[in-house]
C-alpha cells in the first residue's frame, strides 16, 4: 500500500497491536472503534520471513479480546482475496463483491460475537 495511504485520521485513536521477536517488530494489526459496538480491524501485516508461525493469528485474537472487553461484538475488515482462509479459520465470513483497494483484490469479511 502507499505511504501515504497508511496513516490516516483513526491511528491516533485506534488500539495497536505488534508482534516481537526479541527487539524486531515483525507483525502489525489495529482496531478501529466504531459506533454500534462495532469495530475495524486492519492494517495486518506480518513480516514475510516470520508468516506461518501463528504470529498473525494471535495479533487477530488479541485485538477480538481487547474489542470484546470494549463492547465490540461485530468485527469487520477488509481482506486482500488471498488471506480469506486465514480469516475464514478465525470464524470471519465474507460477504459482498471483491473490489480493488490500492491495486490488491479484496473482500469485506465480518465476524459477529455472541
Amino acid at each position: 500500500m502507499p505511504e501515504e495511504l497508511e496513516v490516516d485520521e483513526f491511528d491516533d485513536t485506534a488500539d495497536h497491536a505488534l508482534a516481537y521477536i526479541g527487539l524486531e517488530s515483525v507483525g502489525t494489526a489495529r482496531l478501529i472503534h466504531l459506533s454500534g459496538g462495532r469495530g475495524q480491524i486492519g492494517r495486518m501485516a506480518v513480516l514475510e520471513a516470520h508468516r506461518g508461525k501463528g504470529i498473525g493469528t494471535k495479533l487477530l485474537r488479541t485485538l477480538i479480546h481487547q474489542g470484546r472487553g470494549s463492547g465490540i461484538r461485530e468485527f469487520e475488515l477488509h481482506a486482500q482475496v488471498t488471506a480469506l482462509p486465514f480469516y475464514e479459520k478465525i470464524g470471519f465470513q465474507a460477504y459482498g463483491d471483491i473490489y480493488d483497494e490500492a491495486g490488491i483484490q479484496h473482500r469485506n469479511m465480518i465476524l459477529l460475537l455472541q
